[in-house]
């Protein structure tokens, strides 16, 4: 039985002088909610503060990115050692905004995600196609190369700290949303391939989140279904009240 993940990414949003308030309020929303993993991905900025208010809480801090080298001139960047040593248990990866505007690639998600695993953090790995895509009949080869690329030498032992996030890019701050049959569709295709790389029995463990508008008032639909194990949430995530309701819906 694989324990619901919900994910918050706030993005680039919520000050830092802000993030301690908004942690607790997300704490204390959901802290009857033991059947789901709470968990909240900040800018890097507000980490400090996030950590420390989550701090003797069930929610897990997370980063919203990672460089996948330890050290060394890479200005602007952040390590996962850095990340460990404040506190984080998370990191994303490949969204498709660092895809679409920052130049992400399957190899650098490859190098990033194998990068976080290493450090001891979990790795959220973002999957999805855009709407082009998906018209042009190219799902199934989008989603096939991202993670046979993106997850090249990640092992079975590895996927214990593994989340895969299927984002139909065509549905993120958009306000439309897969199906709830669509999404089943697409989550069900990447266990497939899952299995195929680390084997049935891992596939089965690996939880797959949902992350393309996801809001109290569909998740329940969509987390009924077999292979959608979580959400990675965004606008829902910056209002306590929208976020424990998602999560009430995963409980």
């Amino acid at each position: 039985m694989r324990k619901k993940i919900i994910a918050g990414n706030w993005k680039m949003n919520v000050l830092p002088s802000e993030t301690a308030e908004l942690v607790k309020e997300v704490a204390a929303a959901t802290k009857d909610f033991a059947n789901v993993e709470v968990v909240c991905c900040t800018p890097a900025i507000d980490i400090p503060a996030a950590v420390a208010a989550a701090c003797g809480t069930h929610v897990g801090i997370g980063a919203e990115n990672a460089h996948w080298e330890a050290k060394g001139a890479f200005t602007g960047e952040i390590s996962c050692p850095m990340l460990v040593d404040a506190g984080v248990k998370y990191v994303i990866i490949g969204h498709s905004e660092r895809r679409q505007y920052f130049g992400e690639t399957d190899e650098t998600v490859n190098k990033r995600t194998r990068a976080v695993i290493a450090a001891g953090m979990t790795a959220i790995v973002c999957v999805g196609e855009t709407l082009e895509e998906r018209e042009a009949g190219k799902l199934v080869e989008v989603i096939e190369r991202q993670m046979t690329t993106g997850l090249k030498d990640v092992t079975a032992a590895d996927c214990a700290k593994l989340v895969i996030a299927y984002e139909p890019v065509w549905a993120i701050g958009t306000g439309k949303t897969a199906t709830p049959d669509q999404a089943q569709e697409v989550h069900a295709l990447i266990r497939s391939i899952l299995a195929r790389l680390v084997g049935e029995e891992t596939a089965q463990t690996v939880r797959i989140q949902y992350g393309g508008s996801m809001k109290p008032a569909n998740a329940a639909e969509l987390l009924a279904k077999p292979d959608i194990d979580g959400g990675l949430i965004g606008g829902a995530a910056l209002k306590a009240g929208d976020f424990a309701g998602i999560v009430a819906a995963g409980n």
